[in-house]
């Protein structure tokens, strides 16, 4: 195996291919489901971006940086949403 390969697979790298294997796994979960739980799909999304935002921070790239600040609000917005809805049920 190269060993640039080998380098590039640090801690902050797997990092942040667990945010990336969360935030597909939510992308599939919403897409798969009928009626997903949205406590699960922005929960695990929410999860996904601050993995990336730590693997981001220690390889920084700001464009990426940006989106997952982005995706991180819109998660947390959609939690506070469905809090509101289960407690009006």
């Amino acid at each position: 195996m190269n060993r640039d390969v080998i380098v590039a697979l640090d801690w902050a790298t797997l990092i942040g291919f667990v945010g990336m294997a969360c935030i597909i796994f939510a992308y599939g979960y919403a897409t798969v489901r009928e009626r997903p739980n949205p406590f699960v799909q922005h929960g695990v999304n929410l999860a996904g971006a601050a993995f990336l935002t730590v693997s981001l921070i220690y390889h920084p790239n700001l464009p990426s940086l940006v989106l997952e600040g982005f995706w991180a609000a819109i998660a947390i917005w959609g939690l506070f949403k469905a809090l509101r809805q289960r407690a009006r049920a």
